[in-house]
Order: structure tokens, then sequence, then C-alpha cells
């Protein structure tokens, strides 16, 4: 039989080992611990980075069709036939006539869109073309009378002369939603 000395000294020994064991074993885990955590600091940037851009994603997509409204309030200079055509059409759905005497493009400042200016003359009987004046100022454009006066050309006839100021976009205006896209071109013969 062994010794009760041989019994402590084999069961210190089995503690000592326990210890370090437990010591190696604990800063194995504490370390795997710490990077566990940087890993989740990262995921978590990430899916915050991730719902940010899918925000502003969300954002521009709301922005694109508020700013396709608001680029409708602005005639493009290669729309200015067709407003031509949409403001001779009013007052001939009001039984008057529209003449449009000249059209100009110039800018009211460097920090203002450009200005189409329009001398415009509409013919016809006095309430026709009040109507017409109303139709043409009140149309869904960026639009404003600078000048007006209204006279009589004859027994029934009356005439309004006006400036018709009209904001405008040039085709090389790129808006901050609009989509490019690439292809190719064959020249034309």
């Amino acid at each position: 039989m062994k010794s009760p000395l041989s019994h402590f000294f084999v069961a210190l020994a089995v503690c000592i080992f326990s210890l370090i064991g437990y010591g190696v074993l604990y800063n194995a885990v504490t370390d795997k611990s710490a990077i566990a955590e940087n890993l989740q600091v990262k995921i978590s940037q990430k899916t915050e980075s991730i719902d940010r851009i899918s925000s502003a994603r969300t954002a521009l997509s709301e922005i694109a069709g508020d700013e396709a409204a608001v680029q409708s309030y602005f005639i493009p200079e290669t729309g200015v036939v067709a407003f031509i055509n949409d403001i001779e059409e009013r007052g001939r759905s009001l039984g008057t006539t529209v003449t449009i005497l000249s059209v100009s493009i110039g800018k009211a400042s460097t920090s203002t869109p450009q200005i189409l200016t329009l001398a415009v003359t509409v013919k016809g009987t006095f309430d026709a073309v009040m109507r017409t004046v109303g139709a043409i100022e009140y149309a869904p454009y960026d639009l404003s009378l600078p000048s007006f006066s209204v006279g009589r050309d004859g027994e029934n006839t009356w005439r309004a002369d006006f400036k018709l100021a009209v904001g405008s976009v040039s085709p090389k205006t790129v808006t901050s939603t609009q989509k490019t896209t690439t292809g190719t071109s064959t020249p034309s013969p």
C-alpha cells in the first residue's frame, strides 16, 4: 500500500495539471470569444451598411417619381413645338385664334433654369379671350405672364397681347436618377 504522502503528491499533481489545462482551455475560449465578438461587430456593420443602401435605393426610387413630376412642369427645348401646338389648341377649343409672334430661350440668372419666352396674341370675343388666357395661365407648367394687355380690335373682337415666360430645361440636363444605357449604334448610309 502506498503512503498517504504519495497519494497527496499524486492528487496535487492531478490538481496542478487540471489547473494548467483549465488555464489553457480558458485562454483558448477567451481568444475564440474575442474573434467571435469581432466577427459579430463586422456582421452588424455590414448589416447596417446594407440597410442604409436599401434605404437610399428606396428613397431614390421615390425621388425618381417626384423628379419626373417636377420635370413635367418644365418645357424641354425639344418640346417647344408641342407646347406651342398645345397653346394654339387650347385657344381653338375655346373659340379664339392664338398666334405665337416670337419664341426665345434665355436665363434669368445663373441659379435659375432656362426661361422660354413667347410673345402671344389671342383674338376673339372678350369672354373667349379671357378664358383662353386663363387656360394658358393655369396650364400645368412653370409659367408666368410678365406683361399683359387687352384691347378692342373691332365691334365684337378683342385682342390680348402678352409675354409668356415658361421654365425650360436643356436636353443636356442630366438628372440624378436617370439611368443611362450604353449600346452600339450603326452609322446611317
